[in-house]
């Protein structure tokens, strides 16, 4: 199998990184730290960039600390950069600078590529996860306008080599040799429970698996992701948990069918620490010890595909360790 790369317009892309003698800092934290120190706050510099704040809070500490220093000085109105912030600043507005014009100048080798780019995406898509990408298309291609359809990653793998797809989020690394594919996340599931089963179960660290014995999975159709599927309950049957009847493989699992199941006391369903929708008062969230469940993400696009738009996209994705 050959290795997943980017497009040749993109590929330098989204390895592309500003080095310094502390290691390494990526774009994506670059431009977060030009956000905050521009819009002197945390919550205008979220709302700019189309994440949530403690996502961007975590990026901006996890910067300090690989540099090894102090860049904003945090106030009760807001923010400011400390004079090695203001060092920063001035070398990251370069590094974007130049980053965007290298951008402007490779696309000039490849085909236009905007127009509309079709992104398939599964649900329960962290929040703020796209914000980035979307950033990057509009200041490489304004002219693109992006249309996101929620699909299950079989459904995306197909809509992908029949060309109805531009670029897929999938839940497991497509095996096609004519797609191209990089990891984009990684979440650690924990479970929803009726907070009256939570409060048996729970410890200070959440649930352990076990403990589910006698409640039904709530699941999903195999048909919608057949390998993270039988992931997920090779685990599950591990652990002695039992799956209760199969769902329908033509029913997605929506957020309500999730919530009005557990709210019976007889039922738990995964989810992500950072699950999007509001949860009722009688359903908890609680990680899972040990983390024996990591959900992830990948994004997979036509191998052969030389659009600038999409390698804009690609290079605003986040790139976590595999």
């Amino acid at each position: 199998m050959k290795a997943a790369t980017a497009p040749a317009s993109a590929g330098w892309v989204t390895g592309c990184r500003a080095v310094c003698c502390h290691g390494q800092m990526e774009l994506r934290e670059l431009r977060a730290f030009i956000a905050v120190a521009e819009e002197r706050g945390m919550s205008a510099a979220a709302r700019r960039l189309h994440v949530s704040q403690s996502a961007l809070s975590q990026t901006v500490s996890g910067l300090e600390r690989q540099l090894g220093l102090k860049l904003l000085i945090r106030t009760n109105t807001g923010v400011r950069p400390t004079e090695e912030g203001e060092a920063l600043l001035a070398e990251a507005r370069a590094v974007i600078a130049r980053h965007d014009q290298a951008l402007r100048t490779m696309a000039g080798f490849t085909s236009p590529g905007c127009g509309l780019l079709r992104v398939g995406i599964p649900l329960e898509l962290p929040s703020g996860l796209l914000g980035p990408a979307m950033e990057q298309v509009a200041a490489a291609c304004p002219d693109t306008r992006v249309q996101a359809r929620h699909l299950s990653s079989a459904a995306q793998l197909e809509a992908l080599n029949s060309g109805d797809l531009d670029i897929g989020l999938l839940r497991e690394r497509p095996t096609d040799l004519d797609l191209d594919a990089m990891l984009i996340v990684r979440e650690p599931l924990g479970v929803l429970l009726a907070a009256t089963v939570a409060a048996e179960l729970a410890d200070d660290r959440g649930v352990r698996l076990e403990t589910l014995r006698g409640l039904e999975w709530v699941g999903f159709p195999r048909s919608g992701s057949p390998a993270w599927y039988d992931e997920v309950t090779s685990v599950l049957r591990s652990f002695g948990l039992d799956l209760g009847p199969k769902p329908p493989e033509d029913q997605a699992l929506i957020a309500e069918v999730k919530l009005a199941t557990v709210a019976t006391e007889k039922a738990f369903a995964l989810a992500p620490p950072d699950w999007s929708q509001p949860l009722p008062e009688n359903i908890v969230f609680r990680p899972l010890h040990d983390h024996p469940l990591v959900r992830r993400t990948w994004a997979a696009w036509p191998s052969h595909s030389r659009r600038r738009d999409l390698a804009s996209f690609i290079a605003g994705l986040p790139t976590p360790d595999a």
